[in-house]
């Protein structure tokens, strides 16, 4: 299947998940019960799925921070899974390369969202800094790490 589609089989997970409130656990193994599956592609969809729900408030102060605005009640849905993989690879993935995360989300968006997302997306993921290691240092899963690991991104 390769990366970009396996990236895409995530995101749309991601917004199957987000929009259904249905059991989580049978809609991960649903979705990755497609034969076309190969075992990689079953592990970078169940790495970016998994770690974005564990870092979803972090994923979503950082997407509140530069969206300039925006709540995450006001993104499409699409538009918010593409930003928290693309966040979750930038911060989390480092067998990825930022630009590679960046040109992959712009894409999702140009393919599944409106015509201005594209560039919505390159804007807001720009500002995240790949080399931020202070985020995961200072996340610890509370309000204020997750802020001040939010505010370091400006830095």
């Amino acid at each position: 299947m390769g990366r970009r589609a396996s990236r895409e089989a995530a995101m749309k997970l991601l917004y199957q998940l987000e929009i259904q409130k249905g059991d989580r656990s049978e809609q991960i193994e649903t979705a990755l019960e497609d034969c076309s599956l190969t075992d990689n592609d079953k592990k970078y969809i169940r790495g970016i799925v998994d770690g974005v729900e564990e870092k979803t408030a972090l994923l979503d102060s950082i997407i509140e921070k530069y969206a300039m605005g925006w709540k995450i009640s006001r993104l499409s849905k699409i538009d918010l899974s593409v930003l928290r993989i693309g966040i979750y690879e930038i911060l989390y993935r480092e067998d990825i390369p930022f630009s590679v995360s960046v040109n992959e989300a712009v894409e999702l968006a140009k393919k599944y969202s409106n015509e201005d997302a594209g560039a919505f997306v390159n804007g807001l993921l720009a500002k995240v800094s790949k080399a931020d290691s202070t985020v995961q240092a200072q996340e610890a899963g509370n309000e204020s790490g997750i802020s001040e690991a939010a505010d370091d991104l400006d830095k």
